[in-house]
């Protein structure tokens, strides 16, 4: 079996490392040789995300994809972000070490479904979340992210009618917060959507001075509980600054690293979910490894290539997002 045959089959290069080597040397030694930057979402496991060369949510990410001058951009990510750094920089290698690494969001979505969908609703103006594919960007006039949902919407003149999609849980908060009726496509995080009201009401009870904080992905229910709502940086942000010492986290555990690493002298709880496992970890995001990351560097492979008439018509939404976070501070 040839390398991509096996990518075709597992979705990453499957090579023997030798067991002495240090990885984090080696992939700092590549980084300089090949002029490339990881990029890491702060769903990775700890190790990619202490190797990045910047650690973010989808907006900050995108930005970043945007604005970067080296040769080769390594996504530590899901599938549809390295995509967005491809629509974003299409000139430059794109790599994501398992192309496997997918989301359940964008899978609730598909493009065909979502054009007819939109068909219903011509006189409407389309904003995704960027938790999609390419060709759904392409569908859209706006696309935006949790931490600019709310201003890009309100950033647009309040008769306009509006379809929000894939996220359904993120379109509601949204709507809720600025008193806009949105039309919403029934889309969903897996990962967001399986929190366990009881349990965290039962956690809250043993951390009584813990500050619930969550992601606008989760279930209303959730959020309903919720002492803070935003994205990942929010979240971030918020616990930094807060004088709390004690935090429940209702997103993706991943955070948790980069959040006690600024914050070493505070508890950081993940909010349990609705089924028997210790935790809510994203399947797709830990697809990635450090070792999985190496090789791809390495080889640089798996490449993201994206169609150019899909580029064309998906990098205007996606620059209409930056335009409204610029002006907006974001």
């Amino acid at each position: 079996m040839d390398i991509f045959e096996e990518i075709n089959l597992k979705g990453y290069v499957d090579e023997y490392i030798d067991p002495t080597l240090d990885l984090f040397d080696e992939i700092e030694k590549l980084k300089k040789e090949k002029n490339a930057v990881i990029l890491a979402h702060y769903y990775q496991d700890g190790d990619i995300q202490d190797i990045a060369d910047y650690i973010g949510d989808s907006l900050g990410l995108s930005q970043q994809a945007a604005k970067t001058d080296a040769d080769i951009i390594v996504f530590a990510g899901v599938h549809f972000m390295a995509e967005t750094a491809k629509i974003l920089s299409p000139t430059k290698k794109v790599l994501l070490p398992d192309v496997k690494a997918g989301c359940s969001l964008a899978d609730s979505c598909p493009p065909h479904l979502f054009k007819k969908f939109k068909e219903q609703y011509p006189d409407h103006l389309v904003i995704t979340y960027v938790n999609c594919t390419a060709e759904l960007k392409a569908l859209s006039d706006i696309v935006c992210t949790s931490s600019n949902a709310i201003g890009i919407v309100e950033s647009l003149p309040k008769d306009q009618k509006i379809i929000f999609g894939p996220d359904k849980n993120l379109g509601a908060y949204v709507a809720k917060k600025t008193g806009r009726d949105l039309v919403l496509w029934n889309g969903a995080c897996m990962v967001h959507e399986i929190f366990s009201r009881e349990k965290i009401t039962k956690l809250k009870e043993r951390y009584p001075n813990a500050k619930l904080l969550a992601h606008p992905e989760c279930e209303d229910v959730i959020l309903e509980m919720a002492d803070y709502i935003g994205s990942t940086t929010g979240i971030l942000k918020y616990a930094t600054n807060s004088p709390q010492k004690e935090f429940i986290v209702a997103t993706e555990p991943g955070i948790i690293h980069q959040m006690a690493k600024d914050n070493p002298d505070k508890v950081f709880i993940p909010a349990p979910p609705n089924n028997n496992c210790a935790c809510n970890d994203c399947p797709h995001m830990k697809r990635n490894t450090l070792e999985k990351l190496y090789l791809c560097l390495k080889n640089e492979m798996p490449e993201i290539e994206v169609p150019q008439d899909i580029i064309v018509r998906a990098v205007k939404p996606i620059e209409r997002m930056l335009d409204i976070s610029a002006r907006l501070g974001l």
